[in-house]
């Protein structure tokens, strides 16, 4: 039987500590959040592995490395309201769940996000919402929110998505330019958003998130 639960110590040990992640609310939440329990049965012996895990489609888990430097540059704090934009099978959202008072979830697969629901249920995890709608959209009417989490690559953030973070809001995104990605933070002030390098990462870009040139004869 395979003992995960050394696997995630070793995770946090080789993947989020050398990163320079230190946050306790961060290693605590990944050392309890059992990631294998958030990946396809077939993926179960792979959870653990540094590196984005595909869950079908143009669709992964981001690699710990990537989602901890993520975390702990938006350092969400007990008392605030995340929106965590395609969260696959929830993991992302189980571990946001131990930082923030509550977790709005956005899933457009539908069977993602049932068994989302059901395995966040079953680990007692009672601070997420799943909301099922296209991911550019959003949850609106749950909203605004302090923080924006997008679990994917994006080349452009919709306004849409923008609009529904409170000012003084963060919002970490991995940019992409074609096979290149970085990872930026975004601060919303009066309205606008201004965004900073934080880290090179990866991922593939999400539907809804292309980006859309300009109209050429």
């Amino acid at each position: 039987m395979t003992d995960f639960a050394s696997r995630r110590t070793v995770m946090v040990d080789t993947q989020v500590r050398p990163s320079d992640v230190t946050k306790f609310p961060i290693i605590e939440a990944m050392l309890s959040v059992p990631r294998e329990d958030f990946v396809p049965t077939a993926k179960r012996e792979a959870a653990y592995m540094g590196e984005n895990l595909p869950l079908g489609g143009a669709r992964v888990l981001l690699e710990p490395r990537t989602l901890a430097k993520m975390l702990d540059a938006v350092d969400i704090s007990n008392d605030e309201l995340v929106l965590d934009v395609g969260c696959g099978f929830g993991y992302s959202s189980a571990v946001i769940a131990h930082m923030a008072e509550a977790v709005v979830c956005v899933e457009d697969d539908e069977s993602m996000a049932g068994e989302a629901q059901d395995v966040l249920s079953g680990a007692g995890i009672d601070n997420v919402i799943i909301h099922q709608g296209p991911l550019n959209e959003g949850a609106p009417q749950h909203g605004p929110y302090d923080v924006l989490m997008i679990q994917g690559g994006v080349a452009q953030v919709p306004d849409a998505l923008l609009a529904q973070l409170k000012d003084g809001g963060r919002a970490a995104c991995i940019f992409m330019d074609g096979a290149l990605g970085e990872v930026r933070i975004g601060y919303k002030m009066d309205g606008k958003v201004t965004w900073r390098m934080a880290f090179n990462a990866g991922a593939p870009v999400l539907a809804g998130f292309e980006k859309h040139g300009a109209f050429q004869l």
